[in-house]
């Protein structure tokens, strides 16, 4: 498996790391580490993460690195980061756009 962000879900991680960084950078660095390497762990175990709550019968999964929300789908051989939601966020209905 190989791990993949939609565009928006690249813009909403970026977005996120910019936010961090603008009260303390060091920690920023460091909820990127953390990011990479839950995901990382996706491409050994897609399933692992649990469905969202909010949408049990869509496809899509989540993981969770303080305070963020990786929403998730696996497709054929890819892991597709669709978005990226702070946990107080109340999310929007992903966007199934992977075909």
């Amino acid at each position: 498996m190989k791990i993949l962000f939609t565009p928006t879900a690249r813009r909403q991680f970026f977005e996120a790391l910019a936010y961090i960084h603008r009260d303390k950078p060091s920690a920023a660095v460091i909820f990127r580490q953390k990011a990479e390497k839950t995901l990382a762990r996706l491409e050994k175990f897609p399933e692992s993460g649990r469905l969202l709550p909010e949408f049990p019968d869509l496809p899509f999964r989540e993981v969770i690195v303080k305070p963020y929300r990786f929403f998730y789908r696996t497709k054929e051989k890819t892991v597709w980061i669709v978005a990226v939601w702070h946990g107080a966020q109340l999310p929007d209905k992903p966007e199934n756009d992977l075909g």
